[in-house]
């Protein structure tokens, strides 16, 4: 059967790992072709783009820094010359907080963090648009945030700038493009089980501890921000644009609680 992106296209930053790793196989299992892109590990990188050929599709990966320009436009060249105009772009490359106070944090930390966090999104984003674009319109554009681009953290101001910022990039894309149909959300997750997470990976009572904030009292799955993301690329989504969709147990509900 075919499924809800048949035949699509979809570029996915963060490839090798995480929520991209999931989201990649995830949309290929709805039957989309994916261009995968990575920063420095093209082992695991392979391992998602087997993953994804297991499924019967395509996939091809590319090395990637999104900070860069350059590497942006080789990038989206690379996914024309291989499979022709993307429909789907995934951001879901990025940094976690470096857990620097603004007294101690220096001009270099705070520049990488919003450069990845921020500043690639919005150049794979403007590559992303020009494709489309010259494709005739229509697109999904998903952008992975965080519950920190509204509940600040201390030790995390260059992190919590970077995804608000990447909030209202999307909200204001929303405007920009909806006489194009390309529509663009954002998904905010909570805590997810991947290597931004890995102590609580690694030692189950620094698991404990964390998800006893959590109303759910788990932490999340890579897999289930991936079925909120295919969601949002597909058909079905059609009348969602300009949204933030936060994936967390309710943790971001439980602010102040017992104050």
């Amino acid at each position: 059967m075919d499924g809800r992106l048949h035949d699509r296209i979809a570029i996915v930053t963060g490839a090798e790992s995480g929520i991209g790793r999931a989201t990649a196989i995830a949309i290929a299992h709805e039957g989309a072709d994916l261009m995968l892109a990575y920063l420095n590990d093209a082992e695991a990188a392979d391992a998602t783009a087997q993953a994804v050929r297991d499924t019967g599709r395509a996939a091809v990966t590319v090395q990637c820094d999104h900070t860069r320009p350059e590497d942006v436009e080789r990038l989206f060249s690379a996914t024309q010359d291989a499979f022709g105009p993307p429909d789907i772009l995934l951001n879901s490359a990025g940094l976690d907080a470096p857990g620097d106070e603004v007294a101690q944090m220096t001009e270099e930390t705070w520049e990488k963090m919003l450069k990845v966090d921020l500043f690639g999104p919005f150049l794979c984003c403007r590559a992303f648009i020009r494709a489309r674009r010259a494709a005739g319109g229509g697109g999904r554009i998903v952008n992975i945030s965080s519950v920190h681009e509204e509940v600040a953290r201390t030790g995390s101001a260059a992190y919590d700038a970077a995804k608000g910022g990447l909030r209202n990039l999307t909200r204001t894309l929303c405007l920009e493009l909806a006489p194009d149909r390309i529509a663009v959300n954002n998904i905010a997750p909570g805590m997810i089980m991947t290597a931004m997470n890995q102590e609580a990976q690694d030692d189950p009572e620094a698991r404990e501890r964390q998800v006893r904030n959590i109303p759910w009292r788990r932490a999340g799955q890579p897999e289930e921000v991936a079925h909120l993301a295919v969601y949002l690329a597909s058909p079905e989504a059609d009348y969602v644009t300009g949204q933030t969709f936060t994936i967390d147990g309710g943790l971001s509900l439980n602010v102040g609680q017992g104050a």
